[in-house]
């Protein structure tokens, strides 16, 4: 990664028409309904965006879609990048540091991960309030590090205080369960064993998932106030573990979708 090729990036989205977006969306998996509300929608497939990877993911999209909601410039990804895709960091957040030179000044990231928490339920939001970061490196570890930013970047506060208030306020005036927690971020694409639940529980996890925290390390390297949820997809109890079924869990996330779609829709309508 160059400046020069995020340059490149940025200068094709413009001629595109993607014009200061006040704010960047990241959707997870099974959650890419919200550009149903974007008005006025221009769409650049990653694969015309020079530098730009590609979505491998057969639950992905892969474009950028720019547009209003609610009165505001938005720009979202619908399909995002893993680990286990075979990119690395600095792939895997590229597009964070595209939006950001757009012009966005928040950062809004949902994903679909499992409850380890057995208070949690299938079908609920989690607002991530703190993660944990157990993928084994970071979007920062490079060389030219320092070109893009400061090196030691201070993580106590990573997700965005003002707006998780203002999130759990729009859910409390919906009617919507909001339970708030720490996500795991692992490698994948495996699933956990019983034993890796247990670990997780143990060192304070409530969710765990393979995304989010990477974006979420670049956005605060960037100064850029972030905010993420989770769609609770399963039940990672240990003890009455069942098989995984993807179909099964990209159905829950898209009839807890709407829900997302209302708070982040609210907040949005909101910000300044």
């Amino acid at each position: 990664m160059t400046k020069k090729q995020l340059e490149e990036s940025v200068a094709y989205l413009r001629k595109k028409g993607f014009d200061a977006p006040e704010i960047g969306i990241v959707l997870g998996t099974g959650l890419g309904k919200l550009v149903e509300e974007i008005e006025d929608p221009i769409e650049a497939h990653y694969h015309n965006i020079p530098f730009f990877p590609l979505a491998t993911v057969e639950f992905h999209s892969g474009k950028l879609v720019y547009g209003t909601i609610t009165g505001k410039k938005v720009v979202v990804m619908q399909g995002r990048f893993h680990l286990y895709e075979g990119y690395d960091l600095l792939d895997i957040t590229y597009p964070i540091r595209v939006m950001h030179l757009l012009g966005i000044k928040k950062l809004f990231i949902s994903n679909a991960a499992g409850a380890i928490n057995l208070n949690f339920k299938k079908g609920d939001i989690m607002l991530i309030e703190d993660h944990i970061n157990l993928q084994g490196g970071s979007p920062l570890a490079f060389k030219q590090v320092t070109e893009f930013g400061e090196r030691f970047v201070d993580m106590i506060e990573p997700y965005d205080p003002q707006m998780r208030k203002a999130l759990r306020k729009i859910a409390r005036d919906n009617s919507i369960i909001l339970q708030r927690g720490v996500y795991a971020s692992v490698v994948g694409p495996q699933l956990e064993t019983k034993a890796e639940y247990r670990m997780l529980r143990t060192l304070g996890a409530d969710a765990v998932g393979m995304s989010t925290v990477p974006e979420v390390i670049v956005a605060n390297h960037l100064r850029l106030p972030v905010i993420a949820v989770s769609v609770l997809t399963d039940e990672c109890d240990p003890d009455n573990l069942k098989p995984v079924n993807i179909h099964e869990i990209i159905a829950i996330a898209g009839k807890t979708e709407p829900k997302m779609i209302r708070l982040f829709k609210e907040l949005i309508k909101e910000l300044n």
